[in-house]
């Protein structure tokens, strides 16, 4: 068995400044030098999983082939490393407290009194090395959520404490991400804030091998030197994290500023292998020189909160960029859009794509936005709920079925072409119980779908609830919307399309999880594609 490497990641001063694209850049320089990695986070709310969260609070809820609802960090990983992450990789204090009181109630802690140290730890600790013990992995990174001081952090930070201890130097070491504000007023940078988170750290019996700060600024030597001093590290082992023009300029940055090479080195690994990064490069280029530039509207009622489709708009840098286009995105509230307004506010744009979601707020919106995009030829792409406003629009408006609507925004609907699937009608807890996770998909030939994937058996993502209802399915074919993917084994309408449209697909399953740098998405590189051809007529 591999004597798998952990490397902590821990964030102090503030939330938001990047652990989950350092950890992921790390991982991606350590992976071009040969070395096996993976990364887990570790989310310190008291959630079983970001399922039941709105999107508001937490962003994006990402999802996993193996059906796990996590946290959209997890994305990241995936598009950086080109490789599925899986239940195992995010983990959060519900999960860990539940799995204890279980135990307990089971008996198995024998009459022990059930504290947070040694059975909480003992948990987290074991969650941390899943991946090392049943994983091929030479690294584990593991990110904690939160920041340091943080109450809900305490038990996290005690475990790698233990871990170290029990690891060794060689085989575990904390990198600690921290900012360097810069004072307009005194016109200098500022190294107080990282002094005192760092000494929170060690308060909790932790110190840091690395240091890596957020500046907008350069920081100098002396400062390097003066955080060093300070901080209790040397001062090749203190990283300057400078604002980047685009995220996927890390990985490039901290090679450049050496924090592989400073890994390596303390858990002795060899390190003569240098990142290339050429395939990782030649997309960057091609991301940053376009030819051609877009602009989609993006349909959604979470639009205030970019965040809530993170996927999908790093599934359009992905597309865009193998099509050399910049893909501008004109976000719109599906609340907003009135029978008066529809067309001043979808006019000019290149493709519509009409975003998942859950619940009747902003539908009506969604489904004028589908009418726009199919009476006027303009490339429509619809995910989950996307798809199924594109029914619901369809049936309305070219069938006639008065009021066809979604069992989920109208219980009582005469044409119920959405309807709640089968094995959930009796499903009355929200959490984890929808169809999750990878599900296999068959595609007709003459399919703009087939023309994407070049394959006719295809495996996507799912998060839902409800479905296509198949009583409809012979009507609305032959009104010209037709079923092109279904799954093998139910019957499941997956994708829709309109053949008459330049155009126009929608899916029932979340393709944006799978878009990864190096393998954008077949489906948004097609539908970029077509949403370019638009803008040249």
């Amino acid at each position: 068995m591999k004597n798998t490497k952990y490397v902590f990641v821990t964030g102090g001063v503030t939330s938001s400044l990047g652990k989950g694209i350092i950890a992921a850049s790390l991982a991606k320089l350590l992976q071009e030098r040969g070395y096996s990695v993976t990364i887990q986070k570790l989310d310190p709310y008291i959630n079983i999983d970001p399922g039941t969260l709105n999107p508001y609070e937490h962003g994006e809820c990402y999802v996993t082939d193996d059906g796990a609802e996590t946290d959209l960090d997890l994305g990241h990983y995936e598009r950086f490393l080109n490789i599925p992450t899986s239940q195992a990789n995010n983990v959060t204090t519900g999960r860990i407290y539940q799995s204890v009181i279980n135990k307990e109630r089971k008996g198995e802690f024998l009459g022990k009194t059930v504290q947070v140290i040694p059975h909480i730890t003992d948990e987290i600790k074991h969650r941390i090395q899943i991946l090392g013990e049943t994983g091929d992995f030479d690294i584990v990174i593991t990110e904690i959520g939160g920041t340091v001081g943080d109450i809900e952090s305490l038990p996290y930070v005690e475990s790698v404490r233990q871990l170290l201890w029990e690891k060794g130097e060689e085989n575990a070491i904390v990198i600690h991400l921290t900012l360097v504000p810069y004072l307009a007023a005194a016109g200098e940078l500022k190294t107080k804030p990282t002094q005192h988170s760092v000494k929170m750290l060690m308060q909790s019996g932790v110190s840091p091998d690395i240091l890596v700060c957020r500046t907008e600024h350069e920081i100098s030597d002396d400062i390097k030197r003066k955080l060093a001093l300070f901080c209790n590290v040397k001062k090749e082992d203190v990283i300057q994290s400078i604002d980047a023009e685009t995220i996927y300029d890390v990985p490039n940055l901290m090679f450049e500023e050496g924090l592989d090479q400073v890994v390596l080195n303390k858990l002795k690994l060899s390190s003569e292998k240098l990142p290339k990064l050429i395939e990782w490069n030649n997309f960057v280029r091609k991301h940053k020189n376009p030819t051609s530039e877009i602009e989609i509207g993006l349909i959604g009622k979470y639009v205030e909160l970019h965040d809530s489709y993170k996927s999908i708009t790093e599934a359009f840098i992905h597309a865009g960029s193998s099509n050399e286009t910049k893909v501008k995105v004109r976000w719109i509230h599906s609340e907003s859009l009135t029978p008066k307004n529809v067309e001043k506010k979808l006019k000019g744009l290149h493709g519509i794509l009409v975003a998942p979601g859950f619940g009747d707020r902003g539908i009506e919106g969604k489904i004028k936005a589908v009418r726009y995009a199919r009476e006027n030829n303009i490339p429509f792409f619809g995910i989950c709920l996307g798809m199924q406003m594109a029914v619901i629009e369809f049936a309305r408006n070219v069938l006639d079925l008065e009021n066809a609507s979604s069992t989920e925004m109208n219980k009582s609907t005469k044409y119920p072409v959405i309807d709640l699937m089968e094995d959930q009608q009796d499903v009355t807890q929200k959490g984890g119980t929808m169809r999750l996770g990878a599900w296999d998909c068959t595609l007709q030939k003459d399919s703009k779908a087939y023309e994407a994937y070049g394959t006719e058996f295809i495996s996507e993502r799912h998060r839902h609830r409800y479905e296509f209802n198949n009583t409809f399915l012979a009507q609305i074919e032959a009104a010209g919307m037709k079923a092109t993917g279904t799954n093998p084994k139910t019957g499941l309408v997956e994708i829709v399309e309109i053949p008459s449209h330049p155009w126009f697909v929608g899916v029932q399953y979340h393709p944006e999880y799978k878009s990864t740098v190096l393998n954008p998405h077949p489906l948004f590189v097609s539908f970029i594609k077509a949403a370019l051809t638009y803008a040249k007529h």
